[in-house]
């Protein structure tokens, strides 16, 4: 498999150890400060929405485009939910196609209720027009269906929970992350491991085990806490335009 996915290790032992762990706890953002930061480029700076959205989809293509040596012997599959981290998903698969890498997003909604939501709504119509393929996951015979195929793909992209989500993540959403980890696919995360949370660390009932994740404008508070070391994988920080002076 022409692949490339190269391990960080942040954690060592002993003194070391306690420095990384200090570091990088003072340099990463909470999902409250996260969603402020975020609050503030929109409305106080006047950056559109949709233009962090494009900015956050595009950084995790190009990560995505450095794991692959040979475009013709490789498929991804995007995994989507609603929200902005399914928006963000749908702008990666986008510009994946524009880089000619066979592709199908994987929708956990429907279409019709994702077209209804702002940012992601309009990055959703882009890629119908672009007749890019979106299968719908609505009952347990497509999600089973869905796990089965994704077993044929090479690459998976997890944009299907954001830092904003803090309570469990429940049936039938779990038992599909489960089938996920269990396919052992390389799995890039968008900003955050699907079911970890922000703050803590803690897997929230089921969690996406990547192998990268990249994320925005700076590391999350649960990547260096609790059981998140084990499920980021290497951690990539990103650029998305928030301004510089609004990053703690």
């Amino acid at each position: 498999m022409d692949l490339h996915y190269p391990w960080k290790i942040y954690f060592l032992s002993g003194a070391y150890n306690n420095f990384i762990e200090s570091f990088f706890m003072n340099t990463s953002l909470t999902r409250e400060e996260m969603r402020e930061l975020d609050r503030k480029a929109i409305e106080e700076y006047k950056i559109p929405g949709i233009i962090l959205m494009e900015n956050a989809g595009r950084n995790v293509a190009e990560e995505v485009m450095k794991m692959i040596d040979n475009p013709e012997k490789v498929k991804v599959a995007i995994l989507c939910g609603k929200g902005n981290n399914g928006g963000d998903g749908f702008v990666v698969a986008r510009h994946l196609h524009n880089y000619h890498i066979p592709l199908k997003v994987f929708l956990l909604a429907k279409i019709a209720d994702i077209l209804k939501d702002g940012n992601a709504g309009t990055n959703l119509q882009i890629l119908l027009r672009m007749r890019v393929p979106v299968q719908e996951m609505i009952d347990s015979a497509d999600r089973d269906n869905a796990v089965k195929e994704l077993d044929s793909y090479t690459i998976l992209i997890d944009a299907l929970f954001g830092t904003g989500l803090s309570g469990e993540v429940r049936e039938p959403f779990k038992t599909f992350i489960h089938g996920i980890n269990n396919l052992n696919k390389p799995t890039v995360s968008v900003d955050i491991p699907s079911g970890i949370d922000c703050n803590t660390g803690k897997v929230l009932g089921a969690a996406i085990k990547a192998v990268k994740t990249v994320t925005f404008a700076a590391g999350k508070r649960g990547f260096y806490l609790g059981d998140g070391p084990s499920y980021t994988g290497e951690v990539i920080v990103t650029d998305i335009s928030i301004p510089g002076e609004l990053i703690p």
